[in-house]
């Protein structure tokens, strides 16, 4: 029989089922609802539960990448070098310059940190146009200009016009000899980040009276939890329901814009915390072209990675589509081999199943590649048209910033998490049991509720060491 996917009816059917399967009681097709003895046809019942979907749970990103710190503060703060070396690619020349032997410059925005006795290199932006030249004067006055005059004699250059944007950067300095030393001196720059921890909660909660009736479906779930009574399994899934939101709070959520609706709200304008993707939106790399599936794409991300940290081996975390176009990049860099495909170290033999996938490549950097379950679950972002995120490179290893609380430099996973802790409460993560019933004896309220808290933020060190790969 001969068919092709097209058959399936675009895998519309069977649908996927997006609504949560714990419950706050037994159900009622636990039960046989026909009371007639004279009836033979009782139906055979399977006692185990069939996991049709498998592992449910996604929280495993953070807990591979990501390490978790107490921090006791209602805001945690760091600071990240500043670049080494300063260029400024908004410079236009002055109109009443002549630009025989100088030309005077103007910065946009009105700084300038060049000083007399430097040199420096100017490129057009636009035309294949450069002179190296000696800075002669720096505006006290007129924040943001300096004059050069030109080591060639020829001068400006023609493509030098006024209104040209140029791009200028110190290489070094040249003086006499007797001169004095160079005037005035550079401070480093840091910038300093910060976020805030946020309060999660879920609750779960069951009548007395159900926690007494004891179902016949033997049920488990993904952290081995078994049994036959319904409210056990609807306890742990939402214990691991939450575990689910632990991660995706500190991956999805933003902050609290001022004038909108949640500021605006009981939750305040001091409300929300940035998650990794909003950290990588706003201080990182975006990849927008859709997904990288040639070298000369892959070139491009690489020569974005050598401007800045130059981390040498970076992992990718994609979903199922993005991995195959990886795939199928490398696969299509192979040679092929006399009486087959010959992928890796060894050729495929006829005996041996071909592996069509790849772990990890090198092209500059490392990079290894794993496939992401939160992308690709359907009850979560795998599907979504609007927002959709294929994928995020992260650097491995460790960096170094100088922590504010601590008050000395401290080595730090790229990512990782801070939850509020002191001697007297931990709140990583936080379980209580009120109620009468289910054990507990300290409400009058003939159920067991059972609490779930968690206060915590996601730290995004060198988030321009990052690239989030959107449609």
């Amino acid at each position: 029989m001969s068919g092709s996917l097209n058959t399936l009816t675009a895998l519309g059917n069977p649908a996927v089922s997006l609504t949560p399967s714990s419950v706050k009681a037994t159900l009622s097709s636990n039960y046989i609802s026909t009371f007639d003895f004279m009836n033979q046809y009782l139906p055979d019942t399977y006692e185990q539960e069939f996991e049709r979907y498998g592992n449910r749970s996604i929280a495993s990103f953070l807990r591979n990448v990501s390490a978790e710190i107490p921090s006791a503060s209602d805001l945690i703060k760091w600071a990240e070098q500043g670049r080494l070396h300063t260029k400024y690619t908004d410079v236009t020349v002055d109109a009443g310059a002549d630009g025989a032997s100088a030309t005077t410059f103007i910065i946009g925005g009105g700084s300038c940190n060049f000083r007399v006795g430097q040199t420096v290199i100017l490129s057009d932006n636009t035309l294949n146009v450069s002179a190296k030249a000696y800075v002669d004067t720096v505006e006290v006055g007129a924040p943001g200009e300096f004059t050069v005059k030109y080591y060639a004699a020829s001068g400006q250059p023609t493509g030098f016009a006024a209104s040209t944007g140029i791009t200028a950067f110190v290489y070094g300095s040249e003086f006499r000899k007797g001169d004095n030393g160079m005037s005035g001196s550079l401070e480093p720059v840091d910038d300093i980040f910060e976020v805030k921890p946020v309060i999660i909660k879920d609750k779960f909660e069951v009548a007395g009276s159900d926690m007494a009736q004891i179902g016949w479906v033997e049920v488990t779930t993904e952290n081995g939890a078994t049994g036959y009574l319904w409210y056990v399994k609807a306890e742990h899934e939402t214990r691991l329901r939450f575990d689910d939101y632990l991660e995706m709070m500190m991956i999805e959520h933003v902050s609290t814009e001022a004038g909108s609706g949640v500021a605006g709200s009981a939750l305040g304008a001091n409300s929300g915390s940035q998650g990794m993707f909003e950290a990588i939106e706003n201080r990182g790399n975006v990849w927008s072209g859709g997904n990288p599936s040639t070298l000369g794409e892959f070139d491009d991300i690489v020569a974005r990675l050598d401007k800045q940290g130059a981390i040498a081996e970076n992992v990718l975390f994609v979903n199922r589509e993005f991995s195959f176009d990886i795939d199928d990049m490398l696969a299509a860099q192979n040679s092929y081999g006399v009486g087959g495909t010959s992928y890796g170290l060894f050729d495929n033999d006829k005996d041996m199943a071909l592996n069509l996938g790849f772990t990890s490549f090198r092209r500059g950097y490392d990079f290894y590649k794993s496939d992401w379950k939160y992308l690709n679950d359907a009850a979560l972002r795998g599907g979504l048209v609007g927002g959709a995120i294929n994928g995020v490179l992260i650097p491995a290893g460790t960096m170094s910033v100088y922590d504010q609380v601590m008050g000395k430099n401290m080595k730090r996973p790229f990512l990782h998490v801070r939850y509020r802790a002191n001697e007297a409460e931990n709140r990583k993560f936080k379980t209580w049991v009120t109620g009468s019933a289910g054990g507990a004896s300290n409400s009058d309220l003939d159920a067991m509720q059972v609490h779930f808290l968690s206060e915590r933020a996601l730290c995004t060190l060198g988030a321009n060491n990052f690239v989030l790969f959107k449609d």
